[in-house]
């Protein structure tokens, strides 16, 4: 036990530090950029909401972190060190990931898709097996039921949990989640998004979270950074976006009703 909670202490110490500096994406025969001149600093252990419209460069921003996009400018730096001196595929196995759409290997079971990359870092069987099983605990899915299971035999709430889970499987310090929790009805949205609530109260691990869904932003961030045509255009804490919009653009996008979505982030879904 002792063991144990000493690893849960490193593991929440560590929260990566993300820096973008000035960073542009402008795609092959575009005329207008995706990304323009974003610089932002993401504190370890933050949990910041990049939200916008669709369209508005936000999930292109998350990707220039993994380098599944390559900045046409400026730099993208963890923990101090530059991305691009990395090799990509290196770097992808250290940062969680996970989209709307999951990604599940269909042939896989549940086990073997959370083991994907401890296995690509040569963890052996016994470690393998007490991560899938601690992970699987961790997102509250009973791991002598779902072990063996198949994608198919999940519901949407339980692969996206899978996902969550399969994106941890090597501790990661960063978590890149681009509308993970899109495809799923409202309850089991709500219930999604209390998991990571606390699961990231729980490991301290910093996550990136792209969603264009207010109410999904004001429930599940310390800090918001609201963008429009590629720009950031204001970040701040969730009280402070409602109440103080810097424009009208924000006024609109948080809607007129700020008082009730205040009294909003008065009832977390957890305590943080």
């Amino acid at each position: 036990m002792a063991s144990s909670q000493a690893t849960d202490s490193a593991e929440r110490a560590h929260g990566a530090r993300v820096e973008l500096r000035d960073v542009g994406v402008r795609y092959t025969n575009a005329t207008v950029a995706a990304v323009r001149d974003v610089s932002l600093t993401i504190a370890p252990g933050e949990l910041t909401v990049l939200l916008g419209p669709s369209g508005c460069g936000k999930s292109t921003l998350l990707r220039t972190i993994n380098r599944l996009v390559e900045p046409t400018s400026g730099t993208v730096l963890i923990d101090g060190a530059d991305v691009r001196a990395r090799d990509a595929d290196a770097l992808r196995r250290e940062i969680g990931y996970v989209i709307q759409a999951v990604g599940l290997f269909p042939h896989f079971t549940v086990a073997q898709n959370v083991a994907v990359v401890p296995r690509l870092l040569g963890w052996d069987d016994a470690r393998v097996a007490a991560r899938v099983d601690e992970l699987l605990t961790l997102v509250r899915l009973d791991p002598a039921r779902y072990r063996a299971r198949r994608p198919r035999e999940l519901s949407g709430g339980e692969a996206q949990r899978v996902g969550v889970a399969r994106a941890l499987a090597a501790r990661p310090h960063l978590l890149l989640m681009d509308e993970p929790f899109a495809a799923v009805d409202a309850i089991v949205r709500a219930s999604l998004q209390a998991e990571i609530a606390r699961v990231h109260r729980e490991l301290g691990t910093t996550i990136v979270f792209v969603t264009h869904d207010v109410d999904e932003a004001l429930r599940l961030a310390d800090r918001i950074v609201v963008m429009n045509a590629g720009a950031v255009v204001q970040a701040g804490a969730p009280d402070a976006i409602l109440q103080r919009p810097a424009d009208a653009f924000v006024r609109a996008l948080v809607g007129v009703d700020g008082e009730t979505r205040r009294l909003a982030l008065e009832r977390p879904l957890i305590e943080r």
